[in-house]
């Protein structure tokens, strides 16, 4: 695979992008990647590096064409740096909300199959292996991940047990998320009401677009997804249980979740 490089510097309200694609071959036209990977990061100088890194290893492994587009929200370090001099497409994003810098990524990019994954996740070197192989299947949607913790502990265990289960109740995804792109576009996107689980709506409603064109909503089960651990380190390993989870159930729905423990446990834990 050969990166041919496109730079070019778009505004519209508080989103700015530049950075480079990667494409198979360096004609005068930059063919369209098979896979877009759009990775919100704010203030991820520590962890950014790592995660490329595997996303590399993953593309390589995959023999697609792909470009990696990193959403620099609200950055204060060096995480715009690190991603340009990485190659990646850098959107500079201003939102205070996780869905529309989501989309900022995923309307800044190109690729054919859209994938969405945190920059504090460590991606599996075969899963966009899987991805393609579903996606060319014709019979799914699109879906998410299975998990690992990366450190071990009961809290922890018990917390993943927690995870994979609400997957399975709800028949959604977490960590990892991959569609078509016009698929994507069917469904609206991440709804930006939501300053939270944003990423069950979203499955939710791809799951029901997938009814739609009798298509299955599927996660990737053997290439999971290895999940940081900082925030349990921080809060302690059954914090989910005492603080987000507590504060979930005290609102009817996600629009009415405590702001200050979303603030605290996603808009500003990097700050």
């Amino acid at each position: 695979m050969v990166c041919v490089f496109r730079t070019e510097r778009v505004h519209e309200g508080p989103v700015t992008f530049k950075g480079t694609h990667c494409a198979a071959d360096t004609s005068s036209v930059t063919p369209r990647p098979r896979f877009s990977i759009i990775v919100p990061a704010h203030n991820e100088e520590a962890l950014l590096p790592r995660a490329l890194e595997a996303l590399r290893s993953a593309v390589a492994r995959s023999g697609s064409s792909a470009e990696i587009v990193v959403v620099a929200n609200r950055c204060t370090d060096a995480t715009q740096p690190i991603a340009e001099a990485a190659g990646a497409v850098v959107v500079v994003d201003d939102h205070r909300n996780i869905a529309a810098t989501r989309n900022a990524g995923i309307a800044a990019s190109t690729g054919e199959v859209v994938v969405t994954i945190d920059a504090d996740t460590v991606i599996h070197p075969d899963a966009l292996v899987e991805v393609g192989r579903l996606v060319d299947s014709g019979a799914f949607v699109g879906g998410g991940c299975s998990i690992v913790m990366e450190r071990n502990s009961l809290g922890l265990a018990v917390t993943g047990f927690l995870m994979r289960s609400v997957m399975v109740l709800t028949r959604s995804g977490a960590v990892m998320f991959w569609c078509r792109r016009d698929d994507f576009d069917a469904v609206g996107g991440f709804d930006e009401t939501l300053r939270i689980a944003e990423d069950l709506d979203f499955a939710r409603r791809l799951r029901l677009h997938g009814r739609t064109t009798k298509r299955r909503f599927r996660n990737v089960r053997s290439a999971p997804a290895t999940v940081c651990v900082r925030k349990w380190d921080r809060f302690g390993d059954w914090h989910y249980f005492t603080r987000v989870s507590a504060a979930a159930m005290r609102a009817r729905n996600p629009r009415e979740a405590d702001v200050r423990v979303i603030d605290e446990y996603f808009y500003d834990y990097n700050d």
